[in-house]
């Protein structure tokens, strides 16, 4: 409503919402279920459902911001892989409602990015920089990503430059997706 107020109208909204809590189904709590579920998933819904009639009036863009783990599982984050499955699936399902109006959805699935997101999982600078040692054997380009690629890609898709494409997830992981590490 603010952002209307203020510039007129709405022509792109990017769902940038990350929070994760460890655990495992055996000591996952429905509380710890809800906090993520409601960060990455409730709250895309929400801004979504407000923001959609405005961008019908601009054929503006909705890219949502989602993780790698959407499409693959790892162990230990069950929820939080959960919630971004259903963020990819919530896309490509409002993608088919908005494009009879010209509205594109499109989803982008970060691999580790630099940010403090492992930090606030509960890693310590240690285990953090081991991490990223190990990621260089995860992600198939061998390093790990920046937040400004993650940027440029969500930027490419809000753009008119992507106009013939809706319902797409753009993993953004240097190859992670597609590899199955032993």
């Amino acid at each position: 409503k603010t952002t209307v107020e203020k510039f007129g109208k709405l022509d792109v909204l990017v769902n940038n919402a990350g929070y994760g809590e460890a655990g495992n189904i055996l000591d996952i709590d429905v509380d710890q279920f809800d906090r993520v579920m409601n960060t990455n998933l409730r709250s895309v819904f929400l801004l979504t459902k407000l923001a959609a009639p405005h961008l019908i009036k601009t054929q503006g863009s909705i890219v949502n911001v989602s993780s790698v783990a959407g499409l693959r599982s790892f162990p230990g984050v069950s929820v939080y892989c959960t919630s971004k499955a259903a963020l990819d699936q919530f896309t490509r399902c409002i993608a088919l409602d908005l494009a009879p109006h010209k509205v594109r959805v499109n989803v982008v699935n970060p691999g580790v990015i630099i940010t403090d997101f492992q930090r606030r999982l509960g890693m310590t600078e240690e285990e953090y920089a081991q991490y990223l040692v190990r990621c260089k054997e995860t992600h198939a380009l061998g390093r790990v990503g920046e937040a400004k690629e993650v940027a440029d890609a969500i930027l490419f898709l809000a753009s008119d430059k992507s106009s013939f494409i809706t319902g797409a997830t753009l993993p953004i992981d240097g190859g992670k997706h597609a590899m199955c590490p032993r």
